[in-house]
């Protein structure tokens, strides 16, 4: 149910009806009506919705807009609809207030739905695969990878929220000049572990993750893979190795409340041939030319900022084909309708080019879309944090929820839209106070659990939706929260349609503080009468409901006592 939307449309019924009574008795001249638009206006002392029909009806029917809105105004019918009057503001907006029976559909909507209140079909069912994260398996993931693993689950929720079918997907780079590196310095560590006196190349990885499972393979094998070839040893390395670090990257995540529905590995574009199958492709769109050897890509005439390599002079692919043949995979092979990426900001080059690639092969690049994510700058004093006070590791992930609660995490990385830079406050993230704004939602929750379960305590239970009075609802911070709960699907397709989940922060954070304020301003318990206290207790379990609903969909706890 979208009270709103059912409210715009009713308005905009409104206009069209009277438009017409206004031709047919000849105030209006026959014309065709130009698009209006109605709308929730900044300031609600301006009505609840405004039209602006009248301003754009000023030139075709010749007459002041004003003149226009009175006539219009005269002519409407509201007997039977959601509002209970309309005036005109300003140079003729037509200003609609809702009635009391609007209010009241609403609070039934949300205990009539439940769980289901705030979905929507608007995405009608289309497969839409959602890819986050997608860290290189040769490491820990960096805190970047913590924002952009709760953008993307959220954001999955959304669209779900929204009625699409959305799947999340984490691309395993387990090939390419990474896994190289990878062997490179596992080998290195391992022969040093034999007691070589090798020296490790400064461009390898020097974490201690690598000594540990050189160290382990060492405990397992000995100096068995000593005197092996290189490839030999290099390739057993990364077979012991590399399984771990992709389980532990599905461990950390499962940690942090993220399931994927696939793990999917870029090694299998190349066993499959699809790799040299796009590559194939691409020559056969006539979009590729050679040069010094190399096979280039004419990326500039679809688009891009410049030609690419595709095929190096060596033979060997660059790193894009196989990416290339990845979204390939996602909007032809498997057939998504949509493909959504949450990339850094690092990435806004890369874009452009990927698509002109998918459209020389013949896919609507419109399909794809990239959501580039800013830099996070982690705080604690005010002064930018390295590695975790508790465990005095880099800070990654995983020592990240070892300083903050799971909840404050994904709650903050959803704070700010994606392409904001984002500072996050160590100090705030686990503050117990209202300037917390994940603990001021949980706190709404929790408390207003506690009122309902004390109530019931003392024998006083949430009336069903039917036998409340709630036309007594009519104080400015009871409608104004009525209100709000009004706007979650609003906000969920707001949200489905830019991209953004942090809509969904804003709104619980809005939720809990028109909650608090209704609660210092309207007494529930010791309302003025049984049947406002019914009324009230009702409203009091429909914004439980609805925080719950939003925490559940960022995956944040909605605690029952705090």
């Amino acid at each position: 149910m979208n009270s709103i939307a059912a409210a715009s449309a009713n308005a905009h019924s409104i206009i069209v009806d009277a438009m017409a009574r206004l031709v047919a008795d000849g105030t209006f001249p026959a014309e065709p009506l130009p698009a209006f638009i109605v709308e929730i206006p900044a300031d609600r002392s301006h009505g609840d919705f405004a039209a602006n029909v009248a301003m754009v009806c000023a030139k075709p029917l010749h007459m002041a807009p004003r003149k226009i809105a009175e006539a219009i105004a005269n002519a409407m019918v509201l007997e039977g609809s959601m509002f209970s009057r309309v005036e005109i503001a300003g140079p003729g907006f037509l200003n609609f207030f809702l009635s009391p029976v609007w209010y009241d559909t609403v609070i039934r909507g949300v205990m009539e739905e439940g769980t289901e209140y705030g979905k929507s079909s608007v995405g009608d069912g289309k497969r839409v695969l959602v890819e986050f994260v997608s860290a290189n398996p040769t490491g820990p993931m960096h805190v970047g990878n913590a924002r952009g693993g709760a953008i993307g689950d959220c954001l999955a929720s959304v669209l779900n929220a929204a009625g699409y079918k959305a799947d999340r997907e984490f691309y395993i780079n387990d090939a390419g000049n990474q896994i190289e590196k990878f062997a490179t310095s596992l080998e290195v560590r391992y022969l040093q572990a034999c007691g070589q006196d090798i020296a490790m190349p400064e461009d390898a990885y020097q974490g201690a993750d690598i000594i540990a499972h050189a160290n382990n393979f060492y405990a397992a094998h000995g100096d068995a893979y000593a005197g092996d070839d290189s490839k030999a040893r290099r390739d057993a390395l990364v077979a012991f190795a590399l399984p771990k670090n992709i389980q532990g990257l599905k461990d950390d995540l499962l940690q942090y409340r993220i399931e994927y529905d696939r793990w999917f590995a870029e090694s299998t574009l190349h066993a499959d041939g699809s790799v040299a199958g796009i590559i194939q492709q691409l020559k056969d769109s006539g979009y590729t030319y050679e040069k010094e050897g190399a096979l280039w890509f004419k990326a500039e005439e679809l688009g891009a900022d410049k030609d690419f390599v595709i095929v190096r002079s060596n033979g060997i692919p660059t790193y894009v084909v196989p990416d290339i043949a990845y979204h390939y995979n996602k909007l032809v092979t498997r057939g998504y309708d949509r493909a959504i990426d949450i990339l850094g900001a690092d990435h806004h080059g890369y874009v452009p080019r990927l698509k002109a690639a998918l459209t020389a092969l013949g896919v609507d690049a419109s399909r794809l879309t990239v959501v580039l994510m800013q830099m996070v700058a982690v705080m604690r004093d005010g002064k930018p944090v390295k590695q975790s006070k508790r465990s005095g590791k880099a800070l990654t992930l995983v020592t990240l929820l070892e300083d903050i609660p799971v909840d404050a995490a994904r709650f903050f990385f959803n704070l700010r839209e994606a392409n904001s830079h984002f500072e996050f406050d160590l100090d705030l993230a686990v503050e117990k106070s209202s300037s917390n704004p994940v603990y001021y939602v949980q706190y709404a929750h929790a408390r207003l659990c506690s009122l309902i379960r004390n109530l019931a305590d003392e024998g006083v239970a949430v009336p069903d939706a039917d036998a409340a009075d709630l036309s007594l609802l009519q104080s400015a911070p009871e409608r104004e929260l009525i209100r709000q709960l009004a706007m979650l699907p609003v906000e969920i397709e707001s949200a489905a349609k830019q991209l953004d989940s942090s809509k969904l922060t804003k709104y619980a954070v809005e939720l809990a503080s028109m909650f608090h304020k209704f609660y210092d301003a309207c007494k529930v318990k010791d309302a003025e009468s049984p049947a406002l206290r019914s009324a009230r207790l009702l409203l009091c379990a429909a914004t439980r409901q609805v925080l719950c609903n939003v925490l559940t969909m960022l995956k944040v706890t909605a605690p029952e006592k705090m």
